[in-house]
């Protein structure tokens, strides 16, 4: 069986329905991501999810549960471009280098794909991974809320190393 034909506009689809996808859903749930990270850099902080949104938003309203929705915005909709869009990619590139055996290594074509999607996409989401978990598990005010500011103060104090800690 032939690989379908997809051409640039295929893959650009992709790409956009995995960043809307990824960075839409994350960043909705970004109160919930919040408390979670808060929680386990200090379990005793709050005694539940519940207790943990009541005490952020009476101590700093909106912008308190808010805190990362910028960076979680940005990084997980690279993320899901990534992987919805150059999955489809390698899938193709896969499926011609393998030629007339393509049909008979297809699950392996869809795991390497797959496999090679996710680095791409992890390199792309670990800058702004890294400053989202800064900000959230940060006593409020003693690192900065602003994107770019945050960013300029991990690379100021940590290099880039700073921001890509996670990939180790």
């Amino acid at each position: 069986m032939a690989p379908d034909k997809h051409d640039m506009s295929y893959y650009l689809k992709c790409m956009q329905g995995g960043a809307m996808a990824c960075g839409l859903t994350h960043t909705a749930i970004v109160t919930l991501d919040l408390i979670k990270c808060q929680r386990q850099i200090d379990p005793k902080l709050y005694k539940s999810l519940g207790e943990g949104i009541s005490s952020v938003w009476n101590q700093n309203g909106v912008k308190g549960v808010t805190v990362g929705w910028l960076p979680t915005l940005i990084g997980y909709s690279l993320q899901g471009l990534a992987k919805f869009g150059f999955y489809e990619m390698f899938k193709d590139v896969y499926a011609k280098a393998a030629g007339d055996k393509a049909e008979r290594f297809r699950v392996l074509g869809f795991a390497l794909s797959s496999a090679c999607a996710e680095v791409i996409a992890d390199v792309l989401l670990c800058p702004f991974e890294a400053v989202k978990i800064r900000m959230q598990t940060s006593k409020y005010g003693t690192f900065p809320l602003k994107l770019n500011v945050a960013m300029n103060q991990i690379l100021a104090n940590e290099g880039k190393n700073g921001l890509y800690k996670g990939l180790a």
